[in-house]
C-alpha cells in the first residue's frame, strides 16, 4: 500500500503531512507522560520486526496480487497507539529514504494510511474494547480467544479504511484515469484477503508474547487474572530479535514476485495470465509536478538499496543484506526515540 508520488497531487500529499505530522507531535507529547522501561526493547524489536514483515509479500491466490504486513495492530496491542505510531513513522521513514519504498513526497499520505488506522483506530475501537469485554467468557483460553479475535477484526477494518483513503486521496488528486467507483471495487475486496492474513500473523505473534510475557500486552490483566509468565523478558525480546533477523535476511527471499494490492488494482497482472484491472502503464500514468521530481531526486540521492537490493544487481544476497540492515536500522532510531523521551521527562522532573 506503500503509495508512490505519481498518484498524489502536492497540495494533497501536503494536507496528508500536516494530517501526519499533527497526530506525530501529538503522540510525543502524551509519551513524555510515559514511564515503562520494559517499553525501550519492546519498542526496538518488534518495530524491527514489522520492517521484516513488511518484506515479505505473500500470494492471494487466484487474483495475481499479493500483499504484506501494515504491522500497526501489532505494534499499538504491544506499545499503545501512540508508540506504536512513532514506530510506524521510523519504519515509513526508513523504507521510503533509504529503500525506495514509496514516495518520499507521498510519505504523509503512507504515514496515514498505512500506521493511523492501525495504531489509533485499531486500537481505541477494536484491540481494547475487545480485551476487556466477557467475550468467551473469562480465564486464560477465553483471553487468548479475544486476542486473536482483536488481531483479525482489527488488521480486516484498518487495511479496509488504509485502502479507501487511497482511493480517496487518489481521487482528490484529479487522476482522471482512476473512476472513483471502479478503483473502489478493485481496491476494498482485495485488501480485505490481505487484511485477513495480517490478522492470522498478527494473532499468532501476539499469542506467542501472552503466552510468554502477557503483561507486555497493552489492556490484559496479567496480575488480575493470575496469568504467569512461561519466559523472562529477554528471552521473550531475544526470540522476537531471532524472527526478525530471519524474516528480513532469509524469509524475505521467498517473497511472492507478484504486485501489491495497489500496484494490482492499477496495473494488473496480465503478464501471468491475470486481468488488467486499472489498466495503467507503469511507465507513464498519474500527476507530474514539480514537487515530485524534487522529491524523487532526494530519494535517489539518500536510497543505498533501492527496492532492497543491490544498485544494478540481481543477486539474492542484497535482499537478505537488506532485510537485516533495515531492521538494526529501524531498531536503532526506535532506541533513540524511547532514550529522548527518557531525557525529556528527567529533565521535566528535575
Amino acid at each position: 500500500m506503500h503509495m508512490a508520488d505519481a498518484l498524489l497531487a502536492p497540495a494533497v500529499a501536503a494536507t496528508m503531512y500536516v494530517a501526519s505530522g499533527t497526530t506525530a507531535g501529538i503522540s510525543i507529547h502524551k509519551l513524555k507522560r510515559d514511564d515503562e522501561p520494559q517499553k525501550l526493547p519492546t519498542m526496538a524489536v518488534t518495530a524491527a520486526l514489522v520492517f521484516a514483515g513488511q518484506m515479505i509479500n505473500y500470494t492471494i491466490p487466484g487474483t495475481g496480487s499479493s500483499g504484506h504486513m501494515c504491522g500497526g495492530m501489532l505494534l499499538s496491542a504491544l506499545l499503545g497507539p501512540q508508540a506504536g505510531f512513532l514506530s510506524m513513522i521510523v519504519i515509513l521513514a526508513i523504507q521510503c529514504l533509504f529503500f525506495a519504498d514509496g514516495g518520499l513526497m507521498a510519505l504523509g499520505a503512507n504515514i496515514w494510511n498505512m500506521a493511523f488506522y492501525g495504531c489509533f483506530v485499531g486500537y481505541y475501537l477494536i484491540w481494547r474494547p475487545i480485551i476487556r469485554s466477557n467475550w468467551f467468557g473469562t480465564g486464560k483460553g477465553a483471553i487468548r480467544a479475544r486476542i486473536i479475535a482483536a488481531s483479525i477484526i482489527g488488521c480486516v477494518v484498518t487495511l479496509q479504511l488504509g485502502a479507501f483513503s487511497v482511493v480517496l486521496e487518489t481521487s482528490l488528486s484529479g487522476i482522471t484515469e482512476l473512476p472513483f467507483g471502479a478503483f473502489v471495487a478493485l481496491m476494498q475486496p482485495i485488501h480485505l484477503a490481505i487484511g485477513l492474513v495480517e490478522g492470522l500473523i498478527t494473532a499468532a505473534v501476539l499469542t506467542f508474547v501472552f503466552e510468554s510475557r502477557p503483561e507486555l500486552l497493552r489492556d490484559v490483566d496479567a496480575a488480575g487474572e493470575g496469568l504467569g509468565a512461561k519466559r523472562s523478558l529477554k528471552a521473550t525480546i531475544a526470540i522476537l530479535a531471532v524472527v526478525a533477523l530471519v524474516v528480513g535476511g532469509g524469509l524475505s527471499l521467498l517473497a511472492s514476485s507478484n504486485p501489491d494490492g495497489l500496484e494490482w488494482a492499477l496495473f494488473g497482472n496480465a503478464e501471468e495470465g491475470y486481468a488488467e484491472n486499472m489498466g495503467l502503464d507503469e511507465d507513464d500514468f498519474g500527476v507530474s509536478s514539480k514537487a515530485a521530481d524534487t522529491a524523487a531526486g532526494i530519494q535517489e540521492a539518500t536510497s543505498f538499496l533501492p527496492d532492497y537490493a543491490f544498485a544494478d544487481s540481481d543477486t539474492p544476497v542484497g535482499t537478505t543484506v537488506s532485510g537485516v540492515v533495515g531492521s538494526a536500522m529501524v531498531a536503532g532510531v526506535a532506541v533513540l526515540i524511547c532514550l529522548a523521551g527518557g531525557f525529556f521527562r528527567k529533565k521535566k522532573n528535575t
